[in-house]
């Protein structure tokens, strides 16, 4: 009785959506969970984020087991992205602890960067096809040596941002690897499972995770992303993206005015 009374049917609800978005479009949550919890439920900022962390750590993981199962991931460039973006999630991570988890300050800076991070993925979304095509024309193939240190510096930009928004690991993180390795016909990583549990352990040692939020959103997410993956059809491709890029600019548009 003491679990069934900690789970809260708004956020089962909220949590279902977002994992249902999840499953058949393959977008990260967290560009959708953690300004859902912000605007609609009230939730300070780095709550917000901390939450949404640990909730995406436990959801990718069996997406990561599955694909390693499959022998879809590259671990090399797992690997890579790691070894840029894990260091630079604990540094900022530091920094966040000296400022002061859930002050006023760090709340600041975290719907800003928040804001900010959404409107790069929706302009990602929308003009992938492009930026992808115009980079291949301009810059042409990169040397394997150029291409194994842009991804360690991309590691470095993604995980302050996550750590930061908890956003950044999807449409930004699968643009970058599209470019750097073109041939691969399908960028497949694992590489969100330990960067949004470090970042998520990292807020959590802080003591600002909300417990039964992350309980009811766990008890509605799973549950949507095995329905959509199993079930639901997917979208045309440029549909999609024009949808979600539209919905991520209204909510960065709420964040930032």
């Amino acid at each position: 009785m003491g679990v069934l009374h900690a789970i809260i049917p708004a956020y089962v609800l909220s949590g279902f959506l977002v994992g249902f978005l999840v499953g058949m479009t393959g977008v990260g949550g967290g560009s959708l969970m953690t300004p859902l919890l912000i605007l609609l439920f009230g939730i300070s900022p780095e709550k917000a984020v901390a939450t949404d962390l640990i909730y995406a750590s436990v959801t990718k993981t069996g997406g990561s087991i599955v694909h390693a199962i499959n022998e879809t991931i590259d671990w090399r460039i797992v690997l890579r992205l790691a070894s840029g973006s894990l260091p630079a999630s604990l540094v900022t991570l530091i920094v966040l602890h000296v400022l002061g988890l859930d002050s006023e300050a760090v709340n600041a800076v975290i719907t800003k960067v928040l804001g900010v991070t959404l409107v790069f993925t929706a302009m990602t979304l929308v003009f992938r096809p492009w930026l992808t095509a115009e980079y291949t024309r301009r810059v042409g193939e990169i040397s394997v040596g150029n291409t194994a240190r842009y991804t360690i510096a991309t590691g470095v930009v993604l995980g302050t941002l996550v750590t930061i928004s908890s956003v950044g690991a999807g449409a930004l993180g699968v643009t970058a690897l599209i470019i750097l390795y073109p041939k691969l016909p399908i960028v497949r990583i694992a590489h969100a499972v330990p960067l949004t549990l470090v970042a998520g352990v990292g807020h959590l040692l802080g003591g600002t995770i909300n417990s039964p939020t992350l309980l009811s959103l766990l008890c509605g997410s799973l549950p949507g992303i095995v329905i959509a993956s199993t079930f639901a059809p997917r979208l045309p491709d440029v549909a999609l993206r024009l949808t979600l890029a539209a919905t991520l600019l209204f909510v960065a548009y709420k964040l930032l005015f």
